[in-house]
């Protein structure tokens, strides 16, 4: 097969096989757009590559060097020719977009020898040895691992030496001198000279990029992002175009619309005599791009003209990368550009309304981590306004947080694996600093422009960004940070706002932020497509009013357990709990009744008719008494017991396994009055609730916990109708209900044709049932959850996503059985992964008629449910 694919024969098709940005460049070259002539190394060439474990094959070799003499044809030059040298850029490129993640070499095919030549042929030996040196630290970095620090170093040491304030003080002879130093530094660490063979370099720069995939930062990278690691990378070979070849040429990054606000118009930046990494590194801060009207108005206006036919051809916001040499423009790169989930919906919003995508496209352009991010928090304005500044940047990536700064991303990891919220503080970023940025709350750099790394990888992730603070000398070294006279040290706290750029001294309190219109917007969009039902777990005023405002359909899950742990509460179960005869069940579970239907009040008047599932009571009665000695002495003075007493029933309440214990329809076996108190409350709260002015009448479902069989489902079904009905008789009144229950427990599943005899509806609860299958403690598994990730032996958590091979089967088998016996009865899912959109696909493949998540996962839900429709 052909490893090696020219751009003018590929297409935006072929992203599997070359990568996003060789399919890109492809499509550019289609399009007759000025696009440096080049050729793509395919994804299959790499994976074959790093399953031999050895060097490039003979026949890969041979297609590399047969399209790098059609390239010498195509551009007139010859590589590793003096008199007229071509030179290469080798960059990487996976299907998906993973900036900074992998590896780049510029300017290869410079040696000894061509770089004379080069200097000669432009009349230019600054630009040739500023092109030399530049090559050498990348093919040092990448190829053979030598820190750009080393490089860097001298590069600072010898500008402080000459009283140089920037790299463009930098005469030839300066650069001509720091070739001979980065060739010392390459001949110290590797023991051999840097190879002067042009095809070696090429082949060296390959083998490296394809090794790349692998390392470090990409594997983090792609499981942040859901990225399969069997993809594999292109390689991108390219004819160099020199950005850094005069005040009349430059490089940049440029997006089509503002990445950070969704606003239209062309939103980026350029640094004149430069190349492109000094941008996307932010070893200098750049201008906007609007300074290049002024400077270079035909090249802007040419520039403005290709970024519409793109954004228009590919139908979306386009992050496009540029280099100018001599005035003449080159486009580089362009895909979809990333974006904070706030200008992820309001692009859409803009794009169905300009008519460029239809309302279903859109739907499919917004994930539910951008759901989730788009109600950034934001500083209390009020505190905000007596708050000390420290500095001021960039807004690079929107958001608001507080947390204790570190200089590097090892502390930084460290100090979050200890429970701190941290924040990174750095001159700039680097791909190496992902596992720190990842952790961080938010992200400072005093070097760096609103492209650079830092930037783009924070809005990725939804992590609040400030870069560019050149007021801030970052001294990593000594641990800390100063600002005319102010020093901040590793450890102390600072409030971080990456929606104005300020750094505050003071720990600020937030609250959420407020997009509710885009949000709206788009999930009213999302519900047209929806045939799935989003329902939420909540039980609380605050809970449903923000369900409700979020697009809930009612309450799927109501935890009644939640609702006892008020101080008054807390003392009557309590004293419930301590009744040793049944007649002194009756005072405290009257005291709680009343409780209850303030509780079912509120709720049924906030739904106004909506569906309402309230769950009795669930966990085993222990986790009600008191932990501490001290509330152990309150509880005896208040129940007029001895504290052995408490002690006594407290031990007897011990067990090995409560989640596996007295907890659930158990509890009503053993004390059935404390649900018949629970369903007396919901009826005679619905009753009284539909007997007010209220559009719809109430229908409670009432859910019984933990069912293992038929047996123990009717003996409780019987005892509830009976309540049900007296409340009925003493209302002179009645109300539709329901009971059903909650399949968690394996058995049940296996035998739920047997248990929808007697159930009016089902929900899986999901949390329980994996753990009960699994053998998976869902509260200690995060111990060991992690290493069976890393081994291979979990592919994902089953307590985030459904295990569709081991729970899912159960989850199949229970659905088929009870669909034999009633085609139309509910089933719902109320555990946490009804708002997972992996999972969803699932449900909605299994047939289940709504799920129920916290408010705050709704929308996301609506949209994965739209998605799949």
């Amino acid at each position: 097969m052909n490893y090696v694919i020219d751009f003018f024969n590929g297409s935006k098709e072929q992203a599997d096989l070359l990568g996003g940005k060789g399919a890109n460049l492809a499509e550019m070259t289609k399009l007759n757009l000025p696009v440096p002539t080049g050729f793509t190394i395919t994804t299959k060439a790499c994976l074959d590559y790093l399953q031999e474990k050895q060097s490039i094959s003979s026949e890969l070799n041979e297609e590399i060097q047969e399209h790098v003499a059609s390239l010498e044809v195509r551009t007139k030059k010859r590589f590793g020719n003096q008199t007229n040298p071509l030179l290469l850029s080798v960059r990487s490129g996976s299907k998906f977009s993973m900036p900074g993640m992998m590896d780049t070499i510029l300017n290869l095919g410079l040696n000894d020898e061509t770089v004379v030549g080069l200097a000669q042929k432009t009349g230019d030996s600054r630009f040739a040895y500023d092109c030399y040196r530049r090559l050498l630290q990348m093919f040092g970095d990448v190829v053979c691992g030598i820190g750009k620090d080393r490089f860097e170093e001298q590069l600072e040491f010898y500008k402080s030496k000459k009283k140089y304030r920037s790299d463009t003080d930098m005469k030839a002879e300066d650069w001509r001198e720091l070739v001979a130093v980065y060739k010392n530094i390459y001949l110290e660490v590797t023991h051999q000279a840097f190879p002067q063979n042009p095809h070696e370099q090429l082949i060296l720069s390959i083998e490296a990029v394809f090794r790349s995939w692998n390392n470090r930062r990409a594997v983090t990278y792609r499981r942040l992002h859901d990225i399969p690691d069997s993809l594999g990378t292109a390689v991108n070979i390219q004819e160099m175009v020199f950005g850094n070849f005069g005040s009349n040429s430059g490089t940049g990054v440029a997006f089509t619309r503002n990445p950070a606000t969704g606003e239209r118009g062309i939103f980026g930046e350029f640094l004149l005599n430069a190349q492109g990494e000094d941008v996307v590194a932010g070893i200098r801060t750049p201008q906007p791009i609007s300074e290049l009207e002024v400077l270079m108005p035909e090249v802007y206006q040419k520039f403005l003209q290709l970024s519409h036919l793109l954004e228009k051809h590919y139908k979306d916001m386009q992050d496009i990368e540029f280099t100018i040499e001599n005035g003449q423009l080159y486009l580089l790169q362009t895909r979809n550009g990333k974006r904070t989930a706030k200008s992820a919906f309001k692009v859409c919003i803009q794009l169905v309304e300009e008519g460029i995508i239809t309302k279903k496209e859109a739907l499919q352009r917004i994930n539910a981590t951008m759901v989730t991010q788009l109600l950034h928090p934001v500083f209390e304005p009020a505190q905000l306004a007596q708050a000390k500044i420290f500095a001021k940047g960039l807004p690079a990536s929107p958001g608001a947080a507080s947390g204790n700064i570190y200089f590097t991303a090892e502390q930084a990891k460290k100090a979050s694996e200890k429970g701190e919220k941290v924040i990174l503080i750095r001159q700039e970023t680097s791909p190496e600093d992902i596992e720190g940025m990842v952790v961080s709350e938010a992200i400072v750099t005093s070097r760096g422009g609103m492209t650079s790394h830092a930037a783009v990888v924070a809005r990725g992730m939804g992590v609040c960004c400030v870069a560019g603070c050149e007021e801030i000398y970052v001294d990593e070294f000594l641990q800390q940070a100063t600002v005319g006279e102010m020093t901040v040290y590793q450890g102390d706290r600072i409030s971080v706002d990456g929606t104005t750029g300020t750094i505050y001294l003071d720990d600020i309190p937030y609250v959420e932020g407020d997009e509710w219109q885009l949000l709206e917007t788009i999930t009213n969009w999302a519900k047209e497509e929806a045939k799935i039902d989003v329902k939420a777990n909540a039980e609380t005023p605050a809970d449903i009013k923000t369900a409700l405002k979020l697009g809930a359909q009612g309450v799927g899950l109501a935890r009644t357990e939640h609702m006892f742990f008020g101080e008054e509460r807390i003392i009557e179960m309590r004293k419930m709990i301590l009744a040793e005869q049944e007649e002194a069940l009756i005072s405290p579970l009257n005291r709680l009744k009343e409780f209850q239907k303030e509780d079912f009040r509120i709720m049924f008047c906030l739904l106004r008719g909506k569906a309402c599932t309230i769950r009795l009571l669930d966990p085993p009665l222990h986790e009600f008494l008191p932990q501490t000695e001290e509330e152990i002495i309150h509880l005896a003075e208040a129940t007029e017991r001895t504290v052995a007493q408490i002690h006594h029933r407290i031990d007897g309440l011990h067990e090995q396994n409560p989640m596996l214990g007295h907890r659930g329809c158990r509890l009503a076996v053993t004390t059935p009055q404390i649900y018949e108190m629970q369903v007396a409350a919901i009826i005679e709260s619905a009753i009284e609730v539909s007997q007010q002015d209220i559009e719809e009448i109430v229908e409670p479902e009432i859910m019984i916990p933990l069912i293992g069989s038929q047996e123990e489902m009717s003996w409780l079904r019987e005892r509830l109708v009976r309540v049900v009905e007296r409340v009925f008789d003493e209302k002179g009144q009645s109300v539709p209900y329901k009971i059903g229950t909650m399949l968690e427990i394996p058995r049940a599943c296996l035998t739920a044709d047997k248990i929808a005899e007697v159930a009016d509806f089902f929900s899986f609860g999901t949390n329980d049932l994996t753990q009960l299958t699994y053998g998976f403690s869902r509260d200690d598994s995060v111990k060991f959850i992690g290493a069976y990730q890393e081994k291979h032996l979990l592919k994902e958590d089953p307590f985030q996503h459904i295990d569709e091979m081991g729970v899912g089967e159960l989850m199949k088998i229970a659905v088929d059985k009870i669909r034999q016996v009633d085609s139309d009865i509910k089933i719902g899912v109320c555990g946490e992964v009804g708002g997972d959109p992996q999972s969803i696909r699932f449900l909605k493949k299994i047939g289940v008629d709504y799920i129920s998540c916290s408010p705050y996962r709704i929308p996301a839900a609506i949209l994965a449910i739209a998605q799949e429709c």
